[in-house]
Formats: structure tokens, sequence, C-alpha cells
């Protein structure tokens, strides 16, 4: 797999600054993101396990269950929750998952003092890009999230409504978001978090 210039560059820094110093990248991720500050590190080798397309590792993301990415958007006014899932089939949400967002649900209601819905609404976004194999997801849930802040209507529920879009993304758009991290890699870099 040909790495897009970004990442051969990273992995350059890799090979030449952080294994051989036995370094990490460290960052603190906004309080805007989380709803606190949060410190995070990129391993040499989760940059070198993305830069070679292979599996994301649980440091990359901040989301992972069961060996495997999905998307959980959560419209918390709207009791809402939208699932998307890049595997081929029809999945479904893993309970655990579903009391742990339904929980939080339930607890920003009371927090800005509403009585909320019985049950919270989930929606299956089953039109989503499929991923080819099974290494992808993570790259797939990185794509979905891009698309989606990107489109100023926020109409991911129609565009990824059953039927709109099941094929695999091309190369070149998985490879975009790619090089975007990378980019945002290299700025922590040269700020010297390393």
């Amino acid at each position: 797999m040909e790495a897009p210039s970004s990442l051969k560059t990273l992995c350059r820094f890799v090979e030449t600054t952080l294994l051989p110093e036995d370094k990490t990248v460290q960052f603190t991720i906004d309080k805007e993101v989380f709803g606190g500050e949060r410190d995070t590190f990129l391993l040499p080798e989760d940059i070198t396990q993305f830069a070679g397309m292979e599996e994301i590792g649980a440091t990359v993301l901040a989301v992972y269950m069961s060996r495997h990415w999905i998307l959980l958007i959560v419209r918390a006014k709207r009791e809402t929750v939208y699932f998307l899932d890049p595997l081929p089939g029809n999945r479904v949400v893993d309970e655990e998952a579903k009391n742990i967002v339904n929980s939080a649900l339930k607890l920003y209601n009371t927090h800005i003092a509403r009585a909320g819905r019985k049950n919270v609404i989930w929606k299956t976004l089953s039109g989503t890009p499929k991923q080819p194999s099974n290494v992808e997801c993570g790259y797939y849930v990185m794509r979905f999230m891009r698309d989606i802040i990107m489109d100023p209507s926020l109409g991911f529920e129609n565009k990824y409504a059953k039927g709109n879009q099941e094929a695999s993304y091309p190369q070149e758009a998985i490879d975009e978001v790619r090089n975007e991290w990378a980019e945002f890699v290299f700025q922590i870099i040269k700020q010297g978090n390393y």
C-alpha cells in the first residue's frame, strides 16, 4: 500500500527521532472535544500502523469496541442516536454501548431538568460506504466523521440512509483523511511535543 507523502515523511521522523530517542508524540485534546482537557500520546507504532494502512489501535481514535470501529452520533436534544458501521451486512449496536449512551442521555436530561422520552431513538444508517476487508474500519469511521462535519447542512441521516451509498470509498478518499491526520501530527511535532 502506497502511503501519502506526508505519512512517508512522518515515518522517517519516527525512524530517525522517536525510535532512537525512545519518545512518543504528546498533545492535549481541547476541553471542547470531551468536556475537559485530555492528554493523549501517540506511540511510534501507532504512526507506522496508520501509515501502513494496518488495523488502527485504540490510541488513534477515541472510541473502539470489540476490535471494531463504529460511529455513534448522539443528538442529545432530540434524544436520537445514529449508528454507522463500515462492515457489510445488517449489524446492530452492541447492548453495552446502547446502555452507556442511554444512561448518558438520562444524565443529560436530569442536568437540564427535562423529563425526556421513555426510550431513546436509535437509528441504524446502513447506507454507509463499506470497508473492503477487515482492517479499514477505523479509516472509514474517520472518513464518516470528516464527511459529516464538512457538510454544512448536517444531512448525514439522508446521505447514509439505507440503499443510498453502500460501495467502498476509493483509496484516495481514505488517503485524504490519512494525510490530514499526518499533517495534524506534524503540527504537534513542530511545537516540540515529543
